[in-house]
């Protein structure tokens, strides 16, 4: 056993001696070969026998440690644009702020400024420009100045404005004027659809924001309480979008991708208890008014002379108890109230009365008989209406007239 283990011994030194040996040798010849290889690339590469170029000049610009700078460095300049950028630009400049004002002394206290809000130049004439915003901006206003972007301040005078729309004109001297907006049809719109906010939020120091956000849904109709008193007196036909809108937004634009207006922003129409919840008054509702009020000074609207609400906030038990509607009836309009001495008084219509078509047009709702009443006729038109009454689908003939203002 003592000659087994003294021969192990042995082999295991003799071993290790030829891994030392051979692992001197591997490292010797590695530097060899490093040095060998790192004198005879320049070389090769002189001589073109290389596929690649060595510099052993200065570090590259690429290390960071270039300590002359080269006299042909050339700067690339990267334009970053989009659509909506694109949009903003095509519109910003028309969109303006407007500073309302209960008190014209120059020494008074900061009362002077009632309030501010936005608003759109939709409209250059000769020297003068016109200028779209909302009614409650201006309201109780003596004295209305608009800020344009470059800052400077121009009286304006207010050339009318309606309650129920929430809207009023303004017209400016527009010397200084070069950019006016361009409405688009918003009766094209559809849900998820880009929608951009521009305007003034919390006033004049948030001047010319931009907020990006997406139509939320179209032709919502939004109950509205004029007078205070806790009643409603209007349903305002509203755009909804989560584009933010901020005291101060109210008559700006809201704006598609082509930087075209399709609706005016209304913060009166919000609830501050909520948050992506925006409203705007949709072009093509708002175009009639601001044309009237204008020319006219107010809203010729034509009138029936009934007050109504639609068959869809009727409970439905009341539409077989006590209208009698056959089953096949799924909308329309339901007479509340008759004016007296009123076209509808005078055609014979009667409260309960349920209005499904307006010359041959399907009316659903309150909102379509808005719509139609306000884009489709004019004052002194007849219309024919069809309703129900007792369950009997019947026709009268009427003569629209001009509303009166309330």
């Amino acid at each position: 056993m003592g000659y087994y283990d003294e021969h192990v011994s042995n082999r295991n030194e003799k071993q290790k001696g030829a891994r030392r040996g051979i692992g001197i040798s591997a490292f010797i010849g590695a530097i060899l070969g490093a040095l060998l290889v790192l004198f005879s690339v320049p070389a090769l590469s002189g001589l073109g026998w290389l596929p690649y170029e060595i510099d052993s000049g200065a570090p590259t610009e690429e290390t960071g440690q270039l300590t002359e700078a080269p006299n042909d460095i050339e700067t690339v300049n990267y334009a970053v644009n989009s659509d909506v950028s694109q949009a903003v630009e095509k519109v910003s400049d028309a969109v303006v702020g407007i500073v309302s004002m209960t008190n014209g002394s120059m020494f008074s206290s900061s009362e002077e400024e009632e309030g501010t809000g936005s608003g759109v130049i939709y409209k250059k004439e000769g020297d003068r420009a016109f200028i779209v915003t909302n009614e409650h901006v201006i309201s109780g206003a003596n004295q209305v100045e608009v800020v344009l972007t470059d800052g400077s301040r121009l009286p304006a005078e207010v050339l009318g404005s309606d309650v129920f729309t929430d809207l009023a004109v303004l017209e400016i001297d527009g010397s200084d004027v070069e950019t006016v907006a361009e409405f688009g049809n918003s009766d094209l719109l559809s849900p998820g659809e880009p929608a951009i906010a521009i305007g003034n939020p919390l006033g004049l120091r948030f001047s010319s924001s931009v907020t990006l956000g997406i139509i939320s849904a179209t032709e919502r109709s939004i109950p509205i309480d004029l007078t205070g008193n806790g009643q409603i007196d209007w349903q305002a036909e509203v755009l909804q979008t989560d584009a933010a809108i901020n005291p101060g937004n109210s008559g700006g634009a809201l704006v598609n991708i082509q930087g075209q207006v399709i609706g005016i922003n209304s913060m009166k129409i919000a609830q501050s208890t909520v948050e992506g919840i925006g409203f705007a008054i949709p072009s093509n509702l708002a175009i009639p008014v601001i044309e009237d009020l204008e020319f006219y000074g107010d809203v010729q609207r034509p009138q029936m002379g009934v007050a109504f609400r639609s068959l869809s906030e009727i409970p439905s038990f009341h539409w077989e108890e006590t209208l009698k509607l056959p089953e096949d009836v799924k909308g329309g309009v339901v007479i509340t109230d008759i004016v007296p001495m009123s076209p509808a008084e005078t055609a014979g219509l009667r409260q309960y009365d349920v209005i499904v078509e307006l010359n041959g047009e399907d009316i659903n709702d309150g909102h379509e008989l808005r719509k139609f009443l306000y884009t489709e006729l004019n004052i002194g038109d007849e219309v024919e209406v069809t309703y129900y009454r007792e369950g009997k689908k019947e026709t009268t003939t009427l003569t629209l007239v001009e509303q009166q203002s309330s």
